[in-house]
């Protein structure tokens, strides 16, 4: 079967990989990065002390970046993490501000999860991101204990109750004093990033930095 864009569907022609050359240029790339405040930061003021956010993409409800996430959660396509973590790997190298990051941490999938799906769908971006600013990718770390459904709409409240003792560290003495990159598909309300931020702010003298493919504005 010859390869189609993720983005629009049009057969993909030589030199293209995954998305074809008009998608490439529409994806809606935030700009953010490690050294300027910007939105994605003001989500977590009063809630959890994050040194810096960031995100590499604007998610909409009808869009590219809604159809890569799909086909990466969804349809066994993890080479779109791949895809995307290079790219924004290569941003992140040469835009600087993370020069010292110790360690990459994806946000987890429940063991549950894990086993239907085959993948965690932020694993290989993160890898990539890893390779490229040169830290160790830490996968197995942080866990997720309870095979919850998502947090996103729930309230505030009742997102705190479900979201106590939620994640936990395997090893706190591996992440003690280090500067950890925690990094997920899409923030939306900040909920999941707060939940395993809290966990691993337990850690001592661990400094929280964080990333996501992508952002709902």
């Amino acid at each position: 079967m010859p390869q189609v864009c993720f983005g629009c569907n049009t057969q993909l022609t030589r030199g293209e990989h995954l998305l074809c050359t008009v998608c490439r240029n529409d994806l809606p790339i935030t700009d953010y990065n490690f050294l300027e405040e910007n939105p994605v930061d003001r989500i977590f003021y009063g809630r959890i002390p994050v040194k810096k956010a960031t995100s590499f993409l604007f998610f909409s409800q009808n869009g590219i970046v809604k159809q890569l996430l799909h086909h990466l959660k969804y349809k066994n396509q993890e080479s779109i993490g791949a895809f995307l973590g290079d790219w924004y790997g290569e941003i992140l190298k040469e835009q600087g501000g993370l020069e010292q990051i110790d360690a990459i941490i994806p946000v987890p999938l429940h063991h549950k999860k894990l086993k239907k799906r085959g993948y965690n769908q932020i694993d290989l971006f993160g890898k990539r991101l890893a390779h490229h600013l040169n830290v160790k990718f830490l996968k197995d770390v942080l866990i997720k204990t309870a095979n919850t459904k998502t947090l996103t709409k729930k309230s505030r409240f009742n997102r705190w109750q479900s979201t106590e003792e939620l994640y936990q560290i395997v090893d706190s003495e591996l992440l003690k004093n280090k500067k950890v990159l925690l990094v997920d598909d899409v923030i939306t309300t900040g909920a999941t990033i707060e939940a395993c931020g809290s966990a691993l702010l337990k850690v001592e003298g661990l400094e929280l930095y964080t990333a996501a493919i992508a952002i709902v504005p």
